[in-house]
Order: C-alpha cells, then structure tokens, then sequence
C-alpha cells in the first residue's frame, strides 16, 4: 500500500494503513496549500508569520505556538503552548507545587475477533511492542467496540484540559552497547527510573502519574532512546521535576538489578516469537564485522546477569559509567507541551532542566561505518522458517543513510509507486496471477532500518501457496517494475500528486494525542533543520530528480537480498540464529535467475505508473447546516430497514467526515460454518475492493470493510469532497459480489493461516478460551478453525450470501463536513443497491454471558506453539450485570490498582502460571490492607484523576465519532454517557469503593482462571523445540499442580457451560 505520510508503502487485501509516527504538527509560520503555488517546489513553505518562532513552519490548522531554545547546559528544548482555550489557562501560581508527598501511601480495561488477512504487516512498521500486532486483524464488532472502549481518548468529553505531555530524546542507543554487554543501553533504560537522589521512592513515578492521570514510557533504538510521560496539567510542573531527577541524579538502585533484569528478559522472551524481529536480528548479523548493527541489542538474562557474574563484572557500576559518558545534557532534545504560556514553560525549562549535567564528551558517532552490508553474504537467498503459518518473500537492499535528503524523500516516492496497488502496479500483476495477497514496501525509519549508516529499502510480498512455488518470477516481476522505474526516471507529475495530497492532510491535520506528539517531534529534533521540526517528516519539500535518480539506480537485482519465508523450508534450514533461534539456511541466487538478472531482461508491458487520481478532494469549503446543531448524534432517518444518525462538526470545523454503517444479519451467528463463510465473504469483497478503491485510499480517504460478530461493518473517513464516491464504490461491490473458484481458494487458504496464527499467541489463545467459556453462543476462534479445516465449498458462499442480503438492519452515523439531507442519502443508496428486506424480528448485538458459580474455577491449557517460552494467566472476576454507577466504581478501583499491582508483581524470579495465580492472590490479600488505610485525600485525588479523564477534550473529530459509534454499535445510545460517569463519580464516597471491594473478596465471589501454559523448564517441560506449524484441531487441557489442588477446574468446556444459567441481556444506562 503507498503510504501517505508514512514512509512505508502497503499493498494488502482489506487494511489500510494509518497515518506516521506520532502525528502532524504545527509551528510558528503556517504552510499554505500547494494548489495555491504556481510552483511544485517549495509548495507548502510560504509562511505566514504568528505567535512564538516565526523561523518553525507549522499547519495553519494548528492553534498552537513553538519556542526553541537551547539551555546553558547544551540541552535543546522545544516548548508548545496549547493555550488557545485562554479559559483553561492555569496561571503559574496555580500550577505551583501542590502535595509533593502524595506519592506516598498515605495511611492517617477492538481488537475484532474475526478475522482479516492482513497479516504482515508486523515485518514492515514500527511498533513499540514487538512488532507482532498485525493479526489483531480479527474483525467483529465486539472487537469493534473494544477497539473503541479500550482507549483512553473513547474517555474523553468535549469542553476541557489535555494531559500535558513531555518527551526527552538522549541521542545515544544500542549501537553503544560494550561488547561484553549486550543490551547495556536497553538495561539502562529500565534501571534510571529506579527512584533518584531527591525522589528516592523506586516508584515513586509511576505511582504520582497513576494518581494524577497520567502514564510513562520509555524505549531504546539503535542511535535513541526516548523517555515521555503525559499527566494533568495541574501537576505538570512537579512530575517535570521528579522527571528530570532521573537524568540529574537517578539512585539506579542496585538491589533492584536483578529484577530489572527479568523485566528485559521478559520483554527478550515475549519478542522471540516475532518474525518481524528474527528478521531484524538475521539481517543485522549479515553486517560487516566491527558494524555496531551485528550486536544484540534486546538484552536478556544470559547477557545481563550470568555472564557478568562467570566474568566477576559489576554489572552496577558498568551501568553507573554509562551513565555518566552518555546521559550528557548535549546529547538530550526536550519537547514539553502544555496549555501554559511560552514564557511559563520557558521558565520551567530553565529552571529544572539546567540541572543535567553536560560532560563535554564528543557525541557517539557512526557515521564513518558505511556500507555495512556490501558483503557477499547480504546477497544470497536466505530461507527462513517463521513462528506463524506464513509464505513470504522479502527483498532488502542496503543504501547510503538517507536521513540528511527529507526534504526530498527519495524512498518514501519509490514506496510509493512500489506499493501501489492500482492498474498497472506490481501487486496489482500478481494478484491477477494468484500468487500474491499482499504488497509493502519503503522504509519504516525505525533504527534498524534508517540510521547513520545505512539506509534499508524493502520490498515484501506476502505470498499465496502457489506463489511460494513461483517465487523467483515474483521477484522478477519486482525487478522488471523497478528497471522500469529506472528507465523512465524520476515524474514529476507522480511527485507532485504525492506532495499535494500529503501537503492537503497537512494543512487540514487533527491535532494529534499530546504524547505521541511530542515523542515524535523529540526524535525529529535531532534529524531536522529548525524550520522543518513539523513539516520535515509529513511533506514533500524540495523536487530532486538526480537523488531520487540515484536511490533508484541502487536497486538492482544483483544487490538485493532475498528472504524466503515459509514452514515449507524447514527441512533445508539447518542453521539456527543465536539469540532467537531462528531456523535459517543460506544458498546462492539460482543460477538462471542471477544470469537473467545481470543481463539486460526484457521489461514487462503490463507494468507501467498509475493514472492520475481522480479522488484528490479540491473543495474544501465547509458546508452550512440544514438542520439545528446539536451536541450528540441524533437519528434523522428512521425506517424497516434501518436508520441512520447524524450530527453536523461545528468544533473542529474541517473538510472531512466519517460515515459508518452496520449491516446487521442474525445469519452469522447460527453456527461456526457461517461465521466462517461469512469471514471468507468480507474478504474477498476486500480483494475485490483493493485495485478499484486503491486511489481513494492513497487520496487520504481511508476505508475499512469489517466482519463484525453481528454483521458487516462499513467504515470510511477522510475529505468530505470524495467522500460519498468511495461510499457508493463499497456498496456496489456489495451489491454486485462475484467471485471466481480461483479467488475463493485463495482466500480460505490465507483465512486459515491467519486463524492459526491468531491461535498461536498466548494472550489470544487466552482471550479465545475465556470467550468461549463466558460468551454463550459466540463461536470462537478454534471453532471456526476446525470448521475451516473440514473445508467449503464455493455453493455455500453463494447460499450464504444471498441469504446475508436477502434480510438486514442497517444502522449508520455520519458525522463531520455534511448536511442532515446528504446524510439520509447514505442509507438510502445502501437500500436502493442492495434491495433487501426489513428483519422479521430485531437481532441481538451482543452474547449472553454465562452466570458463573460461586467459587474460583481454573481452565488451563497449553500454548499451541511449541517453541513459545511466554504463558499468559488472566483471572476473571464477575461482577454480574451492574449500573452505569457501579461500572464507575470498578474504573476507579482499577486506576487505585494499576500502579501497586504492577510493583507487587513484578518478580525476580520466572514463575510458573500457577506462582503467577497465587501471586495475583497475594497482592489482592495486600490491596486489601491498602484499602483498609486508604485516606478521604488519596481517594478524593483518586476521583479528581478519574473525572479529569473523562472531561479531557476530544483532540479530534475522530476521537468523537469512536465514542458515538461505540453507542451505536451496542445500540445503548447513552452518548452523553461520560457526563453521567463523572456524575456518578461525584456522588461516590471511600465507604462506596471500599465496601465494593470488600464484597467482591467474600465468599460469594465469583473467579475464573484461565492460563495458557508456554513450554519452558518453569512448566515442567523437558523437550524445548521450536514453532510446530501442525494443525490444531483440540486444546490440551492441564490439571492444577500442588499449588491450585483446590481449585475447580475445567476439562471440558462445552459441557460445564451446559450447566450454568445464563445472565440476561444488560446495556448499561443508568
């Protein structure tokens, strides 16, 4: 798929890629839109000189003023004022210090669940866990609304304050890890949060975050680690001071070593079963010897703890003298953003941050190191065998770092026409050909990937089993378009419509999440020139035919890389990588295929540059309402067939809007065959929709087709102008579905790949286990996997969808750049084309849920990968069905939870799943003492922190829809809801929280445990292996060992369920 903004590009059957890192931004001077330039170069620069830095280019949709300045020490410092809502501007007196103590104890909860095959993505973008979230794919709507519930901003209310934010940015990482130490500088980046000379509590922190709203991360790159926090503005300037301790003095406290070193190694373990990172920890040992690339930079026990003590190294004062070389203030870029004037945070700036010291030192540099993977060993044919039941072919070259050319983005243009998926595009050839389902490619900018030394361009394709067999011709086919590429040279007319649509979502960006904002802008401080902070990594600025020329010359077979991934090599993979095991073998490019490739071979006719884009929206007028404002949706058309909501954006005011519907049947859920079909369906109109809407999508006009547990989810966003064309496009693929036996095989055999690779994870084995246990009548993840096994035929699609379409509801919102009128025609063309009838009876959007008995139940079984080490444990407690007060209650019981069951049990010790149960035990025995003491302050601030979240405003029209549409889909239509929590949550007392607790501990509570056990020594396992790619056809159930003999425990689900009462159906309104 070609990536917007984003520096990779994407091809793929059903989803779309969102947005680049952090978010857009937004400076003193305001760039203009490039339709008003006679000139393609420098479109987006004129600058329109405002408040704060008039030398930063920002969007002139963003109301917020820049300073940058660099303090006495050396550090660089990047101040944002959002004080334009003067009314909530605290004064500096009022956000002085308050409660310096408070963090002491004072003692006077979509990922959609059906699924999607877009399941690559996590080998080409950046994710800060371990870049294996793609198959979170699962498309029903109860992921639909978890999807929506499950954030922060679906808490957010429109009228008042953000968090403030900060982000710090040392531009030092695992490239300068010692070699006797590897994941030095990850481990340091868990160890500096260990209290500090003037806050000396260990979690201090983290515990006067959680009591104020707030939440910290940290992570550690090649070349950067960045640290950030968000908190309420009230106690902005405090949590910045105990902040900065951790670079001004951190204790590091050394009996906290070890612990933190089962910290790195879980997240070591919990990375291992990541293609994406095996790919990563391969290639990066095909460098060059002495290249700080062939390090291993996660870190784990091994290195961090065994081996310094077989070596009697002091682990602490290594850690200590790192520290001290590379924690300079020099080396350090700092972002605070605030509703506090410029001048305010300047002097808190200054004041807090002059405190780090600066050691004078030369900053680590790489940069001599070039060229790391100019060896005969980068260019052979590697064939790897995956964790996940996958074919793909991943082609990679090095190239000269191509940071210092952003302003003419060489990669993100040849990404672009690479992962193009119109006529004429490569993946558009191999999907004609059934070889391929999927198309990325460009450069993630993440370390491995973009650093001083190197740049890597990658082309993967995600391919179908008789694409495996024809992998050489795909690479052909790769190779064929990029020697056309480079025969006709760099367009201008391709550039430019790149440039205008990124530099039109520029100039109409939503105001993007106060942290990711400034975790992004710390990075680009240290990669861009002052006046493109904001503007460097979103548009394209300058039109460089020879740099571009020059990248694109440098891609040629004979200095590619090609990985093959696939299960079906397992044989021939007699190499094992040291770190995650990684099964590989390496072979010369066959012999025809190199001597093709070195010749002067024959271009393909089919491949050739996309046409112009007829979806660039060019009216970006706002429309004046047909209709009173009002503040929530209201429902503006009502009929047998369905309804639709509406409201009218009067706050963001921008050309764009959202428009979803559901198209609901009572038809999926009959049995695990027709979820099935019904999931095999959605895909193939995804297929059917990826060459004809494709234009649209790169338009910046983002669509999303879902199966939902209940029905089809239509989800579309983007430029009002285009809009309604991309609407109609879906619902005449809906209305005229076909698909040939070639394209349904295909399909079922990816679906299958994609279950099982759901499967295959611990925390979704989990989840499919506990849905299926508490869901009656939901059809889980294993059922329909069996069910596909059994195998289909393409009769039942047919049946099944002429069924689906013969008898629906359909239930939409828009909202956002349209009118009441143009709103109702939505629904009106989804019932003119699809020509269905109104439902007999209304059909249920939820599942009943099981009444528990009154004891603690287990349910334990064991991982469906045998080479994953991680055992999940999640223990389930019912409450039953409750009141909008007491679902207020159990939210802020959580946020009283969060921090000290985090501490309590972290361990320094691996643990069983059972230790784990007991431990989960242990620490609600000691929550229960805790609440004993909690004081009428804590538990006031408590609340306050609470309610602050759910009056925190709405950063985007998006943010707003989520929340609307959340109502909708679970047909409760409270969308006033959070106003009616923070009520509720005035009204609650410490007796209410506390008697609440005390309750849910007695005898009559209700618990479900629920592990699923990882093969390790800690489980009692003694034949480790590697990924088992068999087929899973039933659940291994455990019994409880010595630690759980008195616990229930369930070895057959379906029949203990039989046994118990349902719970009615229940929505939460009052």
């Amino acid at each position: 798929m070609s990536g917007r903004s984003k520096p990779w590009s994407s091809c793929s059957c059903p989803e779309l890629a969102a947005g680049q890192r952090g978010g857009a931004g937004g400076p003193g001077a305001a760039a203009r839109l490039p339709q008003e330039e006679s000139e393609a170069q420098g479109r987006g620069r004129r600058a329109n000189l405002g408040p704060g830095d008039p030398a930063i280019v920002k969007s002139p949709s963003d109301p917020k003023q820049y300073r940058y300045l660099t303090l006495q020490n050396g550090l660089c410092a990047l101040l944002i004022s959002d004080a334009n809502n003067m009314d909530s501007v605290l004064s500096e007196e009022s956000s002085e210090w308050e409660d310096n103590d408070e963090t002491e104890i004072e003692t006077d909860e979509d990922d959609d669940s059906g699924a999607e095959m877009d399941e690559d993505k996590e080998n080409y973008e950046d994710d800060d866990n371990d870049g294996d979230d793609e198959e979170d794919l699962n498309n029903s709507d109860d992921m639909e609304v978890e999807e929506l519930t499950g954030k922060e901003e679906a808490k957010k209310r429109n009228g008042t304050d953000k968090l403030s934010a900060a982000a710090l940015c040392v531009a030092v990482g695992s490239f300068c890890d010692p070699e006797d130490l590897p994941g030095l500088a990850h481990f340091l980046e868990h160890m500096v949060f260990m209290g500090s000379l003037k806050y000396p509590d260990e979690n201090g922190f983290d515990a006067f975050l959680k009591k104020h709203g707030g939440s910290v991360n940290a992570s550690t790159d090649c070349e950067r680690t960045v640290f950030q926090f968000d908190i309420q503005q009230k106690y902005f300037k405090e949590a910045l001071d105990r902040w900065a301790q951790f670079f001004i003095h951190p204790l590091m406290i050394r009996d906290a070593i070890d612990r933190e070193v089962e910290a790195v190694d879980s997240e070591y373990q919990l990375a291992r079963p990541s293609d994406a990172n095996r790919r990563e920890l391969l290639l990066g040992s095909l460098a060059r010897p002495g290249h700080p690339m062939k390090k291993f930079f996660w870190g784990n026990a091994e290195t961090l703890k065994h081996e310094p003590k077989k070596s009697n190294t002091d682990i602490y004062s290594r850690l200590r003298d790192f520290w001290q070389h590379y924690y300079s203030a020099h080396y350090m870029n700092l972002v605070v953003q605030s509703k506090e004037t410029l001048d305010t945070l300047e002097k808190w700036v200054k004041e807090i941050f002059s405190q780090i010291p600066n050691n004078g030192l030369p900053k680590p540099n790489f940069g001599h190191l070039t060229q790391p993977f100019d060896t005969p060993e980068f260019y052979k044919l590697y064939r790897v065998v995956p964790i996940r039941n996958v074919h793909s072919l991943s082609i990679a070259w090095g190239l000269p770092p191509q940071e210092r050319h952003y302003r003419v983005k060489p990669l993100h243009y040849i990404s672009w026409l690479v992962g193009h998926e119109g006529k004429g595009s490569v993946l558009s050839f191999l999907r004609k050909k059934f070889w391929a389902l999927a198309l990325y490619g460009g450069n993630g900018e993440t370390g491995f990937e973009q650093n001083s030394t190197y740049s890597i361009f990658s082309i993967s394709v995600i391919l179908t089993d008789e694409g495996y067999e024809h992998f050489y011709e795909v690479a052909h086919v790769v190779f064929q378009y990029l020697k056309m590429l480079q025969k006709r040279g760099p367009d201008k007319r391709v550039w430019e419509e790149i440039q205008k649509i990124e530099a039109n979502e520029f100039y109409f960006q939503d105001q993007a999440d106060p942290v990711d904002y400034v975790e992004s802008l710390c990075e680009n401080i240290h990669i861009f020139c002052k006046e493109d902070f904001l503007t460097g990594d979103q548009l394209l600025l300058e039109y460089k035919p020879e740099i571009i020329a020059d990248v694109l010359n440098q891609l040629c077979p004979v200095r590619a890389n090609l990985v093959l991934l696939s299960a079906a090599s397992k044989r021939k993979c007699h190499l094992k990588e040291r770190w995650f095991g990684t099964q590989y073998s390496v072979e010369d490019i066959d012999k025809y295929w190199r001597d093709l490739w070195a010749s002067d071979f024959p271009l393909n006719q089919d491949l050739h540059l996309p046409e112009e884009n007829k979806y660039i929206a060019t009216d970006f007028s706002l429309k004046a309402s047909d209709c009173p404002d009002t503040e929530h949706p209201v429902r503006i058309l009502s009929t047998h067939h369905g309804c639709v909501w509406y409201k009218k954006d009067n706050k963001f005011k921008i050309p764009k809007a959202y428009i979803r519907f559901h198209l609901i049947s009572p038809l999926i859920q009959q049995s695990a065959k027709s979820v099935v079909l019904f999931e095999t369906f959605v895909n193939i109109i995804s297929h059917n929709l990826a060459e004809p809407a494709y234009e649209a999508d790169v338009a910046q006009l983002e669509y999303k087709v879902v199966s939902g547990e209940h029905g089809l989810v239509i989800r579309v966003k983007g430029f009002n102008h285009k809009l309604p064309l991309l609407f109609q496009l879906i619902i005449d693929q809906l209305s005229d579905f076909s698909f040939t036996p070639a394209i349904f095989e295909m399909i079922t055999e990816q679906l299958k790949k994609t279950y099982f690779n759901i499967l295959i994870k611990p925390e979704m084995l989990a989840k499919d286990v506990r849905s299926l246990i508490l869901e009656h009548g939901k059809w889980s993840m294993i059922d329909r996997y069996r069910r596909l096994m059994k195998g289909l035929d393409t009769e039942s699609l047919s049946a099944f969808v002429k069924g689906f379409k013969s008898h629906l509801y359909v239930e939409g919102l828009v909202q956002g750049n349209f009118t009441s009128r143009e709103s109702k025609d939505f629904l009106n063309y989804v019932v003119l084309k699809l020509q269905f009838l109104p439902l007999p009876h209304p059909c249920p959007v939820q599942f009943r849920v099981v009444d528990l008995p009154n004891t603690h139940l287990l349910c334990k079984v064991k991982t469906l990968n045998r080479g994953d080490a991680n055992s999940e444990v999640t223990v389930y407690y019912q409450s039953g069905a409750r009141s909008l007060r007491e679902y207020t209650l159990m939210e802020l019981l959580v946020m009283h939870m969060e921090e000290p069951c985090f501490n309590f049990l972290r361990t320094k010790q691996t643990l069983g799943s059972e230790l784990v149960d007991k431990k989960i035990e242990d620490f609600l025995l000691y929550f229960e003492g805790r609440m004993r003491l909690l004081t009428e302050k804590a538990f006031r601030t408590q609340v306050s922190a609470l309610i602050h979240i759910k009056e925190c405003e709405d950063s985007c029209l998006g943010e707003e829809v989520d929340r609307n549409w959340n109502e909708i889909m679970t047909q409760q239509y409270l969308f006033d809801r959070l106003a009616h929590e923070v009520e509720a949550l005035q009204s609650l007392t410490k007796s209410d929280l506390v008697d609440w607790f005390q309750a849910h501990r007695g005898k009559e509570r209700k618990a479900l445990s629920i592990h699923v056990v990882g093969f390790g020594e800690q489980e009692g396992d003694s034949d480790v292996q590697q990924s088992v790619l068999s087929e899973i056809y039933q659940l291994t159930f455990l019994p409880p060992s010595s630690y759980m003999k008195n616990t229930s425990y369930i070895r057959d689900i379906r029949n203990f369920t039989l046994m118990l009462n349902l719970l009615p159906y229940h929505k939460i309104l009052k």
